[in-house]
């Protein structure tokens, strides 16, 4: 018998890869072993017991059908889904306003495939989330990247030039932005959307964490330009059940669902998320919890000399570094681990239990004189 690795001697590079996916590098944050994890911008705190109890019943009773195929459109999810963004938006709306997918990235991906594809191209502001890139790339999509000002916000001068020059097909707008907390105001948003010859798609992953208000106010005025994606992986403690959605117009849905692989949703996700939005008044009493530890730690970087973006999220964007890499080693060295996103000066840490949050200060107070 020969234990040997199954073609072991193969390489990606001798592998007939599409060009423009060659050197490049698999999307993921390093998931290293430590004391304080504070780099995923997860929701640190479990779900709560109710939401468990109701969940374990809940599997219990479609375990035995899971020998069929899952309801194929998510329409009790996508039910669910509309009353609480009618009551957290204030926006009226309803299942067909809302498709579902495993996570916003999936979402992301299926509005690039109907909408994007060779010949087309996306606009992002930089930096931005790195998934933004990423997925244009693999849907063969053009990305256009335009700077953000030395603030980190979106120049609206900029932002409305590059818009005339490029004529972009769609475009990416985070708010509030990863990783940088800020939140892009709804003026400046609709003006961008007014501006754009394509469709425009508003990134809320954080949305839960900011008293701004939701995009999704504008969809009536935009019903044929705007799409706004959300997820259920911070705010809801429900990073492991892979559950995003957008909020859109009817015909958005209808659109997504060309390029949808068929039963894309299992039965087990589909449930998970109903349960978890049935017990949401729990679940999001962590992040008023998470939102007064956010300003805690803000305070206290500032009191210590250190930068930092005002944020509307659960993280928090600081620096100035000479070398960013170096004072993420030092956190690194100290037992917490925390992001470095690649922006030049400047880290990035999730928000998490006080207990977390105490040890980044004091490594941070440890760091901050060492000049890196």
């Amino acid at each position: 018998m020969n234990d040997a690795p199954l073609a072991s001697e193969t390489t990606l590079a001798q592998l007939p890869l599409r060009e423009e996916l060659r050197g490049e590098t698999a999307y993921g944050a390093p998931q290293l072993d430590v004391a304080v994890r504070l780099n995923t911008n997860e929701n640190p705190y479990p779900p709560s017991e109710a939401l468990i109890t109701d969940l374990v019943a809940t599997v219990d009773k479609i375990a035995t059908e899971l020998n069929r195929y899952p309801e194929r459109d998510s329409i009790e999810l996508r039910e669910a889904l509309a009353e609480y963004i009618s009551g957290q938006t204030g926006v009226a709306v309803t299942r067909d306003n809302l498709w579902a997918a495993n996570g916003s990235n999936e979402v992301l991906q299926q509005l690039l495939q109907a909408f994007g594809g060779p010949g087309r191209s996306v606009m992002g502001f930089q930096p931005s989330y790195s998934m933004h890139p990423i997925l244009a790339k693999a849907t063969q999509t053009e990305f256009i990247a335009v700077p953000r000002g030395a603030d980190f916000r979106i120049d609206p001068d900029v932002a409305l030039g590059a818009i005339r020059e490029h004529r972009p097909d769609i475009i990416f707008i985070t708010s509030p932005n990863n990783p940088t907390g800020d939140v892009t105001e709804l003026e400046e948003i609709e003006a961008i959307i007014a501006a754009a010859p394509g469709i425009v798609i508003v990134d809320e992953a954080y949305a839960e964490f900011s008293p701004s208000p939701s995009a999704t106010t504008l969809i009536s005025r935009y019903p044929s330009k705007l799409v706004v994606s959300r997820t259920m992986s911070k705010a809801f403690d429900f990073a492991g059940g892979r559950l995003g959605y957008f909020v859109a117009a009817p015909a958005f849905v209808e659109a997504v669902m060309l390029v949808r692989l068929p039963y894309h949703l299992s039965a087990l996700s589909q449930a998970a998320a109903v349960v978890a939005l049935r017990h949401s008044a729990d679940t999001l009493d962590t992040v008023a919890a998470l939102a007064r530890e956010r300003d805690r730690v803000v305070d206290k970087l500032v009191s210590l000399g250190f930068a930092v973006v005002p944020s509307e999220s659960n993280f928090v964007f600081f620096g100035s570094f000479t070398d960013q890499h170096a004072a993420w080693q030092a956190f690194l060295d100290r037992g917490v681990l925390i992001r470095d996103v690649g922006v030049a000066g400047h880290l990035r840490v999730t928000i998490g239990l006080p207990a977390e949050n105490d040890a980044f200060l004091e490594a941070a107070e440890s760091i901050i004189n060492l000049n890196l």
